[in-house]
């Protein structure tokens, strides 16, 4: 595992500013040539998704709704809850800005993935439930928008997405899920995998329409449970609220509150986190969304898009910003709470002091000291850290009553007191949180034993729900990559890294996930300044067809028409 981790700090140092600048600046470059159109046209992708200009005739496995709700089903998930934590952690406030930015150009780089994903689809009436109808995505749009030339690259994007879809879209929804549930209620993460891996099985060997009306009915519930549960907590902090804003916009361009150290007076680090956060939240530039949203009954590939630009904005710009300032209004992002300690495992780390703040140590000493609670930094002043903050007290008993002096054995992974000599695995002490418990303690301060309810559950849920959907992308992957007969054999594979995800290490699944999708990012918006063109000639076709406010009957007579005169040509 540590070859492993090392050739992903490699390969994850050589890509995220690359990433940064090509998401960014694709981001920028295609609402500039398309005039704005996330802004333009957010009514109309609320009419179409809504159902107004619905054909149950036209091609497809699902309605523009049910597209839109798997869709949101995998971005509305974890990031909204422990990516949004994470960035505040490592980044400061001011990284949430940048998911803003992120968000807000990111619905023009959806809006044109998805275009071209349903442009360049292919239909195929022959499949069955588990196959679907319908195959799209940036492979396709890639190797049929670029021509054959680019197939090489198709496949690499292909088999990337695959990865993706057992890390980022699998692995860490199970993880996240465990890593919770064992924080409330000390379940061993692996009944916690084995029982959501078989929730998961049950639903996707059903394929797409199965998924489809899953995601139609969690993605609206889950939604409406935890944005309720968050306005609840702003309302109650009210006073709160602007402080809060303007520690995100101040600490956007000058850092000084990472709490985990990264973001401490660097710019670029928190600029990282929140477009590293963002992207994994909302997914725009990916180039996952535009498989499900290929799944959708339409004949014209702009409609869709209208419908996918709605996504970033109610993922990040909504629902990412409630659970930001309910952690900045509630203090807890900076607050030590309780915690149980267990010195073989969980979110240890060791690290040491820098100018920058606190960094992983490069080398752990074997043994530290202990001296009435408060530890003695070694010659090397390496210190225990929970999350990357060192612990500044330790005691024996979970009421933290009894100061613990003695020795932590650092390879063991035990502790020995120095007055008894007894041999202790957990000691206890007050440490910050990250991820979903960070945001389940926010939650838990503003409304109690309720509000951390509500992220149990919604944690559950959406890990449910996106892990779900991503099976989706990774099995179009796939069927494009080796045909009908492997998915099945995907799916079972899909099945078990959800189990192995949820009993890995939090840090190191989160670390993968990051470097699977700057993999597969990369080449996609790439592909997507290449297909502009063609993005732009569709949407000025499509809306100098059907003008604002068209009524149904006379846009589906103009699709109908406009889909029989295609038909013709080709």
């Amino acid at each position: 595992m540590d070859l492993v981790l090392q050739a992903q700090g490699f390969i994850d140092n050589l890509l995220q500013y690359p990433l940064l600048i090509m998401l960014l600046g694709t981001g920028i470059f295609l609402t500039l040539r398309l005039g704005f159109i996330q802004f333009r046209r957010f009514g109309h992708g609320i009419a179409v998704a809504m159902g107004k200009y619905d054909d149950p005739d036209d091609a497809g496995d699902v309605s523009h709704f049910q597209a839109l709700t798997t869709a949101l089903s995998a971005t509305v998930g974890i990031g909204n809850i422990a990516g949004v934590a994470l960035a505040i952690h490592w980044g400061g406030p001011g990284a949430i800005f940048w998911m803003w930015m992120t968000a807000l150009l990111g619905m023009c780089t959806k809006y044109t993935e998805v275009t071209l994903a349903q442009r360049f689809r292919i239909v195929d009436e022959s499949g069955g439930a588990m196959v679907g109808t319908v195959s799209g995505g940036p492979m396709y749009y890639i190797e049929r928008g670029l021509g054959m030339k680019f197939k090489p690259l198709a496949i690499f994007v292909a088999a990337a997405m695959i990865f993706v879809s057992f890390f980022t879209g699998n692995a860490i929804q199970a993880n996240t899920v465990a890593d919770l549930v064992q924080a409330e209620f000390r379940l061993s993460p692996y009944v916690t995998g084995g029982f959501t891996a078989l929730v998961v099985a049950l639903v996707i060997l059903g394929g797409i329409r199965r998924i489809g009306s899953v995601t139609g009915i969690l993605a609206p519930a889950m939604g409406v449970i935890y944005v309720t549960g968050g306005l609840i907590i702003l309302g109650i902090n009210y006073g709160d609220i602007l402080p809060s804003l303007g520690l995100i916009f101040t600490e956007a361009f000058n850092p000084t509150a990472g709490i985990a150290g990264t973001g401490i007076g660097i710019f670029i680090q928190t600029l990282l986190w929140g477009v590293r956060r963002g992207l994994f939240s909302n997914e725009a530039g990916q180039g996952s969304a535009p498989i499900a949203h290929s799944a959708a009954k339409t004949q014209e590939p702009v409609s869709e898009g209208a419908v996918a630009l709605l996504e970033p904005f109610i993922d990040t710009i909504v629902i990412c910003t409630i659970t930001a300032l309910v952690v900045l209004t509630t203090g807890v992002w900076n607050t030590p709470v309780d915690t149980p300690l267990t010195l073989g495992e969980g979110d240890l780390s060791y690290v040491v002091e820098t100018e920058r703040g606190f960094e992983n140590a490069e080398s752990v000493p074997d043994q530290l000291l202990i001296d009435n609670g408060a530890q003695i930094a070694g010659s090397a002043g390496v210190l225990f850290a929970w999350h990357e903050v060192p612990v500044e007290r330790f005691f024996t008993d979970e009421e933290q009553t009894q100061p613990f002096t003695g020795i932590i054995y650092t390879e063991s992974g035990v502790a020995i007191s120095e007055s008894s000599g007894d041999t202790l695995s957990t000691l206890y002490g007050p440490a910050i949180e990250n991820g979903a418990p960070l945001t389940a303690f926010g939650f838990q301060q503003g409304l109690g034993t309720l509000g951390n309810l509500i992220v149990i559950i919604s944690v559950f849920l959406f890990g449910i729900s996106t892990a779900i959907s991503w099976s989706y992308y990774g099995d179009r992957c796939s069927m494009y990559l080796f045909g009908q007969r492997s998915i099945l054999i995907y799916k079972l594979l899909f099945v078990g890294m959800h189990f192995l995800g949820a009993v890995t290490e939090l840090n190191t699944i989160w670390s993968i996930g990051d470097t699977a999708l700057s993999l597969v990012t990369i080449p996609n918006v790439l592909a997507l300044l290449l297909l502009s063109g063609i993005a732009k000639r569709l949407t000025d076709d499509y809306f100098g067809t059907y003008k604002s406010g068209i009524s149904r009957d006379e846009y589906l007579i103009k699709a109908r028409a406009r889909a029989a005169a295609k038909e013709r040509d080709s």
